[in-house]
């Protein structure tokens, strides 16, 4: 029984830090743009964050449920080591491309860090593919459709304002940017503290700690807090990379990138589909250069960032393998 009430302790722990380096790791989603435009001081626009992405992850549980059923096919296919293991992967991937500035989906990290602990333990029956192709296919539709319809939503803006001179339009969008993050702090807060919530529900139903998935208040308000801590923190190399080096923004394109962004991940958040706010902010911010020339988009670094998006799963599948084998080595 210790041993028990110590991993669920260690799940709880592990989900909280997953969702407090997930703040700091993408905190360059809710105020790159801004930042970069000089729109908004860095540390005022790392506490508006903090505060939108906890109010954010109060919002609903919608995409928690889906985190936490859609990739098992029941609790009964999942304990402790297992769920364990997938976050230490999770964490693990998230230090490790925080580290080395590249924008990664803390999205991916989980899926691949518990489809990898899953295989390990129980095989490919205790995984529901049904609905990891669901989770997957929003994954990668999401960042596609930032490109398109963030090209879009520039276009209509060129369309609207051209005729305007661009130093008095820009300094226009620059206040316009604040409405604009805070509206993106409260979608990324609304999409990912939901990915901790759903994985420490998963571990309180299958540890018989409560009968049905359903989130409890001080889950939701354990994570949002971590989440918002994290955010507190900040992620100033990643804010760097996705402020300045895909495609060097203006106001006006800032706004438009973080209207998109925001648009696009509350309403998956509506349909309950968890989606990477780092893969959509960076859609977008593509979307809106390639609407001014394609060549004014750095696609090297967009190809490099790719590539990351390319090897989360599998390299956090493999790390959640490697973990659960490690946690159950030590909690024999």
């Amino acid at each position: 029984m210790h041993e028990v009430q110590m991993l669920m302790f260690t799940v709880i722990g592990l989900a909280l830090l997953f969702d407090f380096i997930n703040g700091f790791h993408d905190t360059a989603n809710a105020i790159a743009t801004s930042v970069s435009t000089r729109a908004l001081h860095p540390s005022h626009a790392i506490i508006m964050a903090a505060v939108l992405n906890f109010l954010g992850a109060m919002y609903s549980t919608g995409v928690a449920k889906t985190i936490g059923t859609d990739i098992v096919k029941s609790a009964q296919h999942v304990d402790e080591h297992i769920i364990v293991a997938a976050l230490v992967g999770a964490v693990l991937w998230n230090i490790i491309t925080w580290y080395f500035a590249v924008p990664s989906s803390s999205s991916h990290a989980l899926v691949g860090g518990i489809i990898g602990a899953v295989l390990v333990s129980v095989g490919t029956d205790g995984l529901n593919f049904y609905g990891i192709g669901k989770i997957i296919l929003s994954l990668i539709g999401s960042p596609i459709l930032g490109i398109v319809s963030g090209c879009i939503v520039m276009t209509l803006l060129f369309r609207i304002f051209g005729r305007f001179s661009p130093s008095s339009i820009n300094h226009r969008f620059k206040k316009m940017q604040v409405l604009s993050a805070a509206m993106m702090a409260f979608s990324h807060g609304s999409n990912d503290a939901q990915k901790s919530m759903g994985i420490i529900t998963l571990a309180l139903l299958s540890g018989g700690y409560i009968d049905v998935f359903e989130v409890p208040t001080y889950v939701k308000v354990l994570a949002a807090t971590a989440m918002a801590c994290g955010t507190a923190v900040g992620g100033w190399r990643i804010i760097k990379t996705i402020g300045g080096k895909i495609f060097k923004l203006e106001p006006i394109s800032g706004f438009a990138a973080d209207l998109n962004s925001s648009t696009v991940i509350f309403t998956a958040t509506l349909l309950h589909l968890p989606v990477s706010t780092t893969h959509v902010v960076s859609g977008s911010i593509m979307g809106v250069g390639t609407a001014k020339r394609v060549n004014a988009v750095r696609w090297g670094v967009a190809q490099q960032m790719v590539m990351a998006w390319v090897l989360t799963i599998p390299c956090t599948a493999a790390m959640g393998a490697l973990a659960y084998m490690a946690v159950c080595a030590i909690f024999k």
